[in-house]
């Protein structure tokens, strides 16, 4: 056999592999779930983000999109845990182009305050693992 046949050969089964095995990305897929807007804009949570913590809180992605986006006021990336008892949270981190991107040096858990948008990221995160629709 030719080294020009065999040379043929491996990229047909390489062409194959890619085709019917595609690759694997280390992508995150969100799967984003809407909770009630507000005046100020609206408030998204990561279904497929959501991990319990050590310490019994839910970790989970979220994101808010201001009513108005300008190059000034961006989307916002949250991750934060959620105490399902008495309705706290923390923001962990916080990014405006990927999620994590600045530690959240102030770990103290904090009332939503009335706040409508994390309220109900708060209800529809605890509702949705209480159903045990995760972990």
């Amino acid at each position: 056999m030719s080294n020009k046949f065999i040379r043929n050969i491996s990229l047909v089964f390489l062409a194959l592999l890619i085709i019917f095995y595609p690759l694997k990305t280390n992508a995150i897929s969100h799967s984003w779930i809407e909770v009630p807007k507000s005046q100020f804009g609206q408030q998204l949570w990561d279904k497929s983000s959501i991990q319990k913590n050590q310490n019994g809180s839910i970790r989970v992605f979220s994101k808010f999109i201001p009513k108005n986006t300008t190059q000034i006021t961006k989307p916002i990336l949250y991750t934060m845990d959620i105490n399902c008892s008495d309705k706290s949270f923390i923001d962990v981190a916080v990014g405006a182009k990927k999620f994590n991107e600045f530690k959240n040096k102030d770990s103290k858990w904090k009332d939503p305050n009335g706040d409508k948008l994390i309220l109900g990221v708060i209800n529809q995160v605890c509702s949705f693992s209480k159903n045990g629709d995760t972990f």
